[in-house]
Formats: C-alpha cells, structure tokens, sequence
C-alpha cells in the first residue's frame, strides 16, 4: 500500500445569505450540475435559515448523493439592532458572514447570488475562498453594475446585456467572466400557468418595485389598486418584489433615500377580481410572470422573465426620470410609460393586442439579455464554466 495519502477534494459551497427567497433560483439548478460535472469535488450547501434549505431541497437530484448542508446565522446583537433600525441595513446578512469566516475557510469557493459576499474579500482580500458570483436578474438598475462586483473572482452570466455593461462599467475583466444563460428559466419558465380567476378575462400583474426613490407603489399603487377595484373588464394580481413589505423602512443607499412601508387596504384582497400575494413562493417562481397577459410596472428585472412571451407592459414613471437614452431605463421601451393613473385605463386599451413596435423591442431586448443554447442547459454551462475556473475534474 502508498504511503501517500489521497488530497483532500475540492469544496465548493452554494451560499444562500438573504432574508427572503428571490435568489435561490438562479444558482440552486447549478447544484446537480456541478454534483455531474466535477465528480472529485465535493459540492456543499450554506444557507441562513430553515426556508432557505428547504428551497434549495427543491432543486436537488434524489439520484445524487445529497449535499452536506451548514447553517450560518447572525449573532442576537446584529438581530436586536436590524430589528431596530426596521430590516432597512442588512446587519443579519454581514453577522452571519463575519461569524462564519472560519467555516468559509475550508472552502475552495463559494457561488453566490448576491455582492454582500464581497464583505469577506474586505475581511481579507487574500483569503480562501474564491467568490463566484451570478446576479439574481438581469434587470436594467444601475445597482446591477455596482463596484463591488469588481471583488469577485468570478463571474457567471445572463447574457451578453450585462456583460457589456458590466465590462464598460470595469466591474468585470475579459478574462474573469463566462456567459452561461438564465439557471432561472430552466426551473421554472415552462411550467403550465396557475389559474387564480374563475373568469376568462385578461390578467394584469401589477409587480412594482421595493428601491424608495424607484418604486411606484409609494406615489401611485393605492390609486392603481384603486383603478381595478372600481373596474370588471380585467382581473390584477398584485404581486410586489418580496422586499416591499418585509421591512417597516425602505432604504436605498444607491438613491440615498428613506420611506416607511405603506399598509394594503385589505379590501383589495376581498375582492374575487384581484390577488394580492406579498412574499409567497409564487412570488419568486414566475408563477405570476406566466400567468399575467398583461405587465405594469416600474424597475423590476421580473419585466425580463415576462417578456420571454411577448406580451403587453406598461410602465410608471413616478419620480420624474429623464429616462429616454439612460440604459437604467431600457426595459421601458417595452411599452407606454405613464406619470399619471388617470391614463391607465386608455394605456390598457392601447397596448392589447400589442403593437409591433413594443413586440420587436422586447424580442430584441431578450436576445441581448439572455444567451441560449440549445444543446446545453444553463446549469450545465454554469457547472462547466466553475469547473474550469476551478481546475476541476
């Protein structure tokens, strides 16, 4: 028998460090990928709560061995503190981090959804392990192309849209990056749509933003909710981003700006012609983007998931942008683009059945956004491209 004993394989962690649960979808579907692709390595799991683990457990193949899975979690202080403050700095997320640093270190690399990971590389630039990193979206935000991304090691992306921003924005380098297509639409984009009403009539998402200077629902989603609740021609799903009601105070350090979070008339939800969801699973699942003939909004990257059909959008203007030519905006070429609720009701009429103009903006938008290939699946390509960063076999 040798002497020489084995190397220790490789690990690789899938680190899921966030309140809600809009991000595991874009990088779970990576997991059995990466189990196929890099056989020698070791394929593990760290997630901040219980219902993170039990998303991440949705994606996972029962034909391969079933990841180790380790819990981070803050200490009471960051909690006591983010509680005061009303959730709107992310103290839990940067405990939960700090606290684990030690844990992290076993690692070779950890594959996030999300820049508040870069906090370790400001702990210690040199330290182990290699952040790879994929957005959760490929929305149009400025915050999309933040500096921080700058930090990571790695880069997976959507398409070529947020290559070429992010490269012109030095956020990223020629050689550090792979475009791997949307993870995302392999789980869930051809799933039949949920039927909510007991009608035929078209289905209006109304899906705003939580960002406080962005948003429309503070200046103008009690008038929206309004205009469908006094109407029997569509019916409205109201389903937010998971944030917008999930913190007493909305903070945006990119806009510097402050705003309590504004209660729902619950007579809105009584009502057989309208859905009000604020954080359910659906929420995140594209469930709604499916289901919806009809998109109004404002920033959200949900507008990319739904126009992989071209359909009808509409969007609200509710802080005044200078928004035609600025890329933060571009997704607002997609449909008309209204700063007054009173031009709601003619706005429906006139984008159904969409017009061409909208229709080859989207197609075109799409194609920028998201890479296909249709011989690979985007956890695949995701998988092989860690694998080769890595030196994996």
């Amino acid at each position: 028998m040798s002497s020489e004993s084995s190397p220790d394989p490789r690990r690789i962690g899938f680190l899921f460090n966030h309140d809600e649960l809009h991000q595991v979808a874009h990088i779970a579907p990576i997991i059995p990928a990466l189990q196929r692709q890099a056989t020698s390595a070791r394929v593990e799991i760290i997630t901040s709560s219980d219902r993170q683990a039990d998303a991440v457990r949705q994606f996972l193949d029962p034909a391969l061995p079933t990841p180790a899975f380790w819990s981070i979690r803050p200490n009471r202080w960051s909690r006591l503190a983010e509680n005061m403050l009303g959730r709107m700095v992310p103290l839990n997320r940067l405990s939960s981090l700090k606290r684990s640093t030690e844990l992290f270190r076993h690692f070779d690399a950890l594959v996030v959804p999300e820049t508040t990971t870069t906090f370790l590389k400001k702990i210690d630039p040199s330290a182990r392990p290699k952040l790879i990193f994929f957005p959760h979206g490929a929305g149009d935000r400025s915050i999309g192309f933040s500096p921080e991304i700058s930090l990571f090691d790695h880069v997976l992306l959507p398409g070529e849209k947020t290559r070429d921003r992010m490269l012109a924005a030095g956020v990223i380098r020629p050689d550090n990056h792979r475009i791997v297509g949307y993870p995302k639409f392999q789980a869930y984009a051809d799933r039949p749509p949920v039927k909510l009403f007991d009608n035929d009539k078209p289905v209006v998402l109304y899906n705003p933003h939580f960002d406080p200077l962005l948003s429309s629902w503070f200046r103008f989603g009690a008038q929206i909710l309004d205009h469908f609740a006094n109407q029997t021609d569509y019916n409205l799903i109201f389903a937010p981003h998971v944030m917008l009601f999930q913190r007493k105070l909305l903070a945006s350090v990119e806009h510097r700006m402050l705003k309590f979070r504004q209660h729902i008339d619950p007579r809105y939800a009584a009502l057989d012609h309208i859905h009000v969801d604020i954080g359910s699973s659906r929420s995140v699942d594209m469930s709604y983007t499916n289901a919806a003939d009809i998109y109004i909004g404002d920033v959200s990257s949900q507008i990319y998931e739904f126009i992989r059909t071209p359909r009808p959008a509409i969007f609200f203007n509710s802080h005044d942008a200078d928004w035609q030519g600025n890329a933060n905006y571009d997704h607002w070429n997609f449909g008309p683009v209204l700063d007054d609720v009173a031009d709601l009701g003619p706005a429906l009429k006139a984008v159904s059945p969409l017009p061409d103009i909208f229709r080859e903006a989207q197609t075109r938008a799409f194609d920028y956004s998201f890479d296909r290939d249709d011989s690979k699946a985007p956890s695949q390509r995701a998988a092989q491209a860690i694998a080769e960063f890595l030196a994996l076999s």
